[in-house]
């Protein structure tokens, strides 16, 4: 007979990469909570409560606005495929891995896709989209508002007013952004936008909440064709998110209880206190990594709060300085993607992890990786400049 596996036991980790991020306490705890069926009475009103409090940590009264039963990226598919079809015209700004993502998923839903180019770690001028959205003219246009690879956090603030001047919908990545950041789907105009749970929402990974303007609900209910995904598929979808509450599947109830905490926890919290936080902890990390000689990929200006992207300094395996993280301090930092693969490390600060004490831990055991690998640091000039910045 196979020897069975021993119970799970798993060393613990401070997870300061680009998610997972640490679930909360509390969020952990609703976790085990007695399940319910998917139509039961309580259930349903858990869903209406959990749809309620997700519209106000977007800032929207849009009515379709829900976790989609699956992880970021099908929130990100979900957005386009029900907005496409095939021979439709679409504009996909880039500026580094996970617009480069959009691109590939509005391709297979049949687009014609006009890609427009940012240097990986910049960011878009109102004026570069304008130009595009007048030479194509295109139905959608898709952007990423915190980019997870780079660190670098776009305006989204005024494009959508402009590309509803050309008759095109926004559809905008907030998968880091969301509950680290303002998100104002209303006031900037936003048509269709999806996140995560695992990152600023202080979830484990397993839902992607959207929301879908009335712009965008119009245009799915006037479609030609039939959605490519009959999983996500919100013609059906909403039957069930709906006042119907009509059976679609079966949704992942203790993933929704996790939500359902986690925005009640920032909710308690307070929005721009919430912000404000994620503001304080950056710049401490930000003094500190500085202090240790790292220099961040983003544009002084348009650098994220809670995700840190930084420079590998010469010299460093990218690597090895990650695991000796992981193995002598059992902090997990995420390495690069793309054109920053083995040349940069992020650091994510989010959600029940941007706190003072994660600061400082990462800080400290990053001078002792740099150090090993040979870098001259003034020894606690890391921890000595946070410091600093939070007494000032």
């Amino acid at each position: 007979m196979t020897q069975l596996p021993g119970q799970l036991n798993p060393s613990p980790r401070l997870l300061l990469g680009p998610g997972p991020s640490d679930a909360h306490p509390r969020v952990l705890s609703v976790m085990s909570t007695p399940l319910l069926g998917h139509l039961d009475p309580q259930f349903l009103t858990i869903m209406t409560e959990t749809q309620e409090m997700l519209r106000q940590v977007y800032q929207t009264q849009n009515q379709l606005t829900f976790p989609v039963s699956a992880t970021g990226t099908a929130g990100m598919e979900t957005c386009l495929v029900n907005l496409i079809e095939t021979g439709d015209k679409a504009v996909i700004c880039t500026m580094g891995y996970f617009g480069n993502r959009m691109v590939e998923i509005a391709g297979r839903a049949g687009a014609q896709v006009t890609v427009k180019e940012a240097a990986w770690g910049r960011v878009f001028e109102l004026d570069q989209i304008r130009e595009a959205l007048k030479a194509v003219r295109p139905k959608v246009l898709g952007i990423v508002h915190a980019e997870t690879s780079t660190g670098a956090c776009q305006d989204i603030s005024q494009i959508g007013k402009l590309c509803h001047e050309f008759g095109t919908l926004l559809i905008t990545d907030c998968v880091t952004s969301l509950g680290c950041m303002p998100v104002k789907l209303d006031e900037w105009e936003v048509d269709a936008a999806f996140s995560c749970t695992q990152k600023g929402l202080s979830c484990p990974p397993g839902l992607s909440p959207i929301s879908f303007s009335s712009r965008a609900v119009e245009t799915l209910k006037n479609r030609k064709s039939k959605v490519q995904s009959w999983y996500l598929d919100l013609t059906s979808i909403q039957s069930y998110w709906g006042g119907e509450r009509a059976y679609h599947h079966t949704a992942p109830i203790t993933m929704v209880y996790a939500l359902r905490e986690g925005l009640r926890l920032v909710l308690e919290e307070g929005l721009e206190a919430r912000f404000a936080r994620h503001i304080t902890n950056h710049k401490a990390l930000k003094a500190g990594l500085t202090a240790l000689g790292l220099q961040y990929i983003a544009a002084e200006g348009s650098q994220l709060p809670q995700l840190n992207a930084v420079r590998i300094p010469d010299g460093v395996d990218d690597v090895a300085g990650r695991k000796r993280l992981l193995s002598d301090f059992g902090i997990e930092v995420g390495g690069g993607l793309g054109e920053y693969k083995g040349k940069a490390w992020r650091i994510g600060i989010m959600g029940h992890n941007s706190r003072p004490n994660c600061v400082f831990q990462v800080l400290a055991a990053l001078e002792q990786v740099l150090a090993g690998a040979g870098i001259k640091i003034d020894r606690g000039s890391g921890v000595a400049a946070a410091e600093r910045s939070y007494a000032g």
